[in-house]
C-alpha cells in the first residue's frame, strides 16, 4: 500500500436511554447510583460510551475511572485532545462528589481547571484518573484529580467546583 493511501477507521458507539438512566439514579444515593454503573446492573451514561472509560473504584468521595487511549481520542498534531481529557478529569471529580450525595440530591460543574502535564498517546496502555473531593458542603463541593501512567507519573491534573442542589423529579 502506498504511503499516502488513507486507511479508514471507524469506531461504532452504541448507549441505551439516557433519560431512564437519570431517573433510575434519583432514587438511589451516589455513591449506590455508581455502584450499580461500576457493578453493570445499570448501563454506562453515553459519554462513557463516546470517550470510552469505565469505573473502577468507588469511595466515599474517591472514584476512579480508566481509559486506554487510542487514536479515535487524538487532536490534529497526533496526542489526545486536551477536550478528550479535560472529560474524564471532570467527569471522575464530578463522580467523587456524586458519590457523597444522599438519593435526592444532585450536583453541576459551576468551573473547571486543567493543568496538562505530559502528553497522553495511543499505546500508552491504560491511564487512571483519580478523583477526591476536597470538600462537601450543602451547596457547594470542590474536588480535585490527576490523570497517571501505569507508572503513576501524573499525565494532567485538574480541580472543580460543583453546584449542589435537589434533583428535579424528571428531566425531559
Amino acid at each position: 500500500m502506498d504511503s499516502t493511501e488513507a486507511v479508514m477507521r471507524q469506531r461504532v458507539v452504541r448507549w441505551e436511554d439516557p433519560k431512564a438512566l437519570a431517573a433510575a439514579g434519583r432514587g438511589m444515593s451516589g455513591r449506590d447510583f455508581l455502584q450499580a454503573l461500576a457493578d453493570g446492573r445499570l448501563p454506562p451514561p453515553p459519554i462513557a460510551s463516546l470517550v470510552d472509560f469505565t469505573l473502577t473504584e468507588i469511595g466515599d468521595g474517591r472514584v476512579a475511572l480508566a481509559l486506554t487511549p487510542d487514536e479515535s481520542h487524538y487532536n490534529p498534531i497526533g496526542s489526545v485532545h486536551g477536550g478528550v481529557i479535560a472529560t474524564v478529569l471532570d467527569t471522575v471529580m464530578g463522580c467523587a462528589v456524586h458519590s457523597t450525595l444522599p438519593a435526592g440530591r444532585g450536583y453541576t460543574t459551576l468551573e473547571i481547571k486543567v493543568n496538562y502535564v505530559r502528553a497522553v498517546v495511543a499505546g500508552a496502555g491504560p491511564v487512571r484518573a483519580i478523583g477526591r473531593v476536597i470538600h462537601a458542603g450543602r451547596q457547594t463541593a470542590v474536588a480535585e484529580a490527576t490523570l497517571v501512567d501505569g507508572r503513576d507519573r501524573i499525565l494532567a491534573h485538574a480541580s472543580t467546583t460543583c453546584l449542589i442542589f435537589d434533583a428535579p423529579a424528571s428531566t425531559t
